[in-house]
């Protein structure tokens, strides 16, 4: 028996700036898993998390995050802020069509409210002009409130298509 349940899958295919996705963290689990593909987007933007409060709204800010950048066409980078807005998940190139990026992530203790929720991702984009572009990123959000879902947003350009499974992992002691 598998030990990952899938808790929500979303899928939208209307322009959109972001994508919530709601009530999918509760005290059943304390570790998801958070697939994201099929993204199609109409420039090459960063896909970030925002977690959402049990009162529905989006945190903008209180995040620590970092990103090792590794492009096929030029050498590594590194993204690392604190205190910002958001987490960076992955880069997507948005002149090639859907199936341009893959996103797997983790999210630990987002539903406890006396410890921080954290996350780690690992993304795969393509360019057609440059090759691939990948991203390894770690963030926490240094609040203890109770986390309900998580916000998919871009830092540039709009969603026009994106898939967003969640999964809760249990763990048999």
């Amino acid at each position: 028996m598998s030990n990952l349940r899938l808790i929500n899958e979303t899928t939208t295919t209307g322009t959109v700036s972001t994508l919530d996705i709601t009530d999918v963290f509760s005290a059943d689990f304390d570790i998801y898993k958070i697939v994201i593909n099929d993204l199609d987007v109409t420039a090459n933007p960063y896909i970030y998390l925002k977690f959402i409060n049990s009162s529905g709204s989006v945190i903008a800010s209180g995040y620590d995050r970092a990103a090792l950048l590794m492009y096929s066409w030029t050498t590594f980078g590194e993204s690392r802020a604190t205190n910002t807005d958001k987490i960076i998940l992955g880069w997507a190139n948005g002149s090639d069509t859907a199936e341009n990026i893959g996103v797997v992530a983790y999210v630990f203790n987002p539903f406890s409210s006396s410890s921080y929720s954290f996350a780690m991702s690992q993304a795969s984009g393509f360019d057609a002009g440059n090759g691939n572009g990948n991203t390894k990123s770690i963030g926490v959000l240094k609040n203890t409130a109770s986390m309900t879902g998580f916000q998919c947003c871009l830092n540039t350009g709009s969603i026009e298509q994106l898939t967003v499974k969640t999964y809760g992992l249990r763990v048999d002691s």
